[in-house]
């Protein structure tokens, strides 16, 4: 029968056996199930819980279990990290019912281990008041070690651990007002009209929290074009790059086409906005929802930034480069992110730069070329910067006055304090042209971005 748990389970299994997103997966399994929106909810709740406490749940698991965890038939792990997740992480399910879905669902495909699920989720359950800690940070946050030590030596332990809380933290979604169509004041009173809870962003202008949304895409006010969602840091990336009215602007590596949106948005629908990305497939995408928004000047092309048109040279007035990244910034969206290894990440730098140089070859003299990324590795970010700007005279860094792009004194730090009461604070002085912001302080996806302006 269909059920939260069973969605789950399939979706964490065909995510571990083709390394599908897990979003992906399970909104696929979802529909395929056609679970009630309550069911759906769970069913996401239990996917990104699991996934997002991996390590952890082995390691209590491997506490009542003779056999090691590893050892385990992944199908079956896969059903205890479920249970145990429940177990551990939600108060409104009783322990009993997680136990016995768990037990059940053992029997459809593996009923001999029915008694081993059952003994081992048993055992947790009794003994869940009184377990051991975690050995280490890896470990309770579920992050692989490397990235441990990384994140330590960047921001020292205590900024990290909270780094580390912050990225297995529940993530609202953001409502970024279309100003072509509606105002903050008319969104909210439309969701409010729906049964959505929202409450205006601390610090970004035209800026929705959105409490209980469901799928957004359901909602009337999204399908009249009154919203789209876009998280805080990709928005204020494009605010920070100060857009005029009646200029061309290239968006180079655009998909899924939020920057390009906020662009056109903010110049009031006037100009033009060329969005590129490499897969057409991709570009279509962009170009619906542009025209769902009601935004006129985008146009889509097809486009490897590194092999440019010539009539492209200097003809636009700000590029926008945001660039293939890591993306260790979202892991608090994208959990699975957290699995990448050095080795992966090591080849992204030169790539980065490649499309940096060639994107720059656009930027019109006098122009901005606005580099951002989805991650907070320095490697990917001012190191790309440093290797640019060392080829490329005819470009400098521009300050970035964060309080006037957003019409009011920007946070160094909003809610998230240390275990011993102080105010996270940014961990080094940021460059000038560049801002990295952190789930831990700012309370966006951890992101970067840098202003660069074509001189003589």
């Amino acid at each position: 029968m269909p059920s939260a748990r069973q969605a789950a389970l399939q979706a964490l299994m065909h995510h571990r056996k083709s390394g599908t997103p897990a979003e992906a997966v399970l909104d696929k399994e979802i529909t395929k199930q056609n679970l009630s929106p309550r069911d759906a909810a769970l069913a996401s709740k239990l996917t990104f819980g699991v996934l997002q406490n991996r390590t952890l749940l082995d390691f209590y698991l491997s506490k009542f279990s003779h056999t090691p965890t590893e050892k385990l038939e992944p199908r079956i792990l896969d059903i205890l990290r479920i249970a145990a997740y429940q177990i551990l992480f939600l108060d409104r399910i009783p322990d009993s019912a997680a136990v016995d879905e768990a037990v059940e669902q053992t029997k459809q495909g593996s009923p001999k281990a029915a008694g081993l699920v059952n003994a081992i989720l048993r055992r947790l359950t009794e003994n869940k008041t009184k377990l051991p800690a975690p050995p280490d940070l890896a470990t309770k946050y579920s992050h692989p070690n490397w990235l441990v030590r990384r994140l330590t030596d960047e921001l020292g332990e205590e900024s990290a651990e909270a780094l580390l809380a912050a990225n297995n933290a529940e993530v609202p979604l953001y409502a970024q007002v279309n100003t072509l169509k509606t105002t903050l004041a008319e969104l909210a009173a439309a969701m409010a009209a729906e049964g959505v809870t929202t409450e205006p962003h601390p610090w970004l202008p035209d800026c929705l929290i959105l409490k209980n949304p469901g799928n957004p895409a359901k909602l009337q006010a999204f399908r009249d074009g009154m919203f789209y969602i876009q998280d805080p840091a990709a928005r204020l990336a494009v605010l920070a790059a100060d857009l005029q009215s009646d200029t061309r602007i290239l968006d180079a590596c655009a998909a899924p086409g939020g920057k390009s949106f906020a662009a056109a948005i903010q110049i009031g629908n006037k100009g033009e906005i060329i969005s590129s990305d490499l897969q057409e497939k991709k570009l279509a995408k962009i170009q619906t929802a542009a025209n769902h928004l009601g935004i006129t000047i985008l146009h889509t092309r097809a486009m490897d930034a590194r092999t440019l048109d010539p009539t492209d040279i200097g003809a636009f007035d700000t590029v926008i480069v945001d660039a293939p990244c890591s993306g260790l910034g979202i892991i608090r969206k994208k959990p699975e992110i957290r699995d990448k290894t050095p080795e992966e990440i090591a080849r992204l730098p030169e790539i980065q730069l490649e499309i940096l140089q060639g994107a720059a070859k656009c930027v019109a003299l006098g122009g901005v070329l606005l580099y951002a990324t989805c991650t907070i590795l320095p490697e990917e970010n001012s190191g790309v910067i440093a290797a640019f700007l060392k080829d490329n005279a005819n470009f400098i860094p521009e300050s970035i006055n964060v309080g006037a792009a957003i019409g009011r004194p920007f946070p160094p730090t909003l809610h998230h304090t240390s275990d011993s009461g102080r105010p996270m604070a940014a961990p080094t002085p940021n460059p000038i042209g560049q801002i990295t912001l952190y789930p831990h302080i700012h309370g966006t996806d951890g992101f970067f971005f840098c202003k660069l302006r074509r001189v003589n």
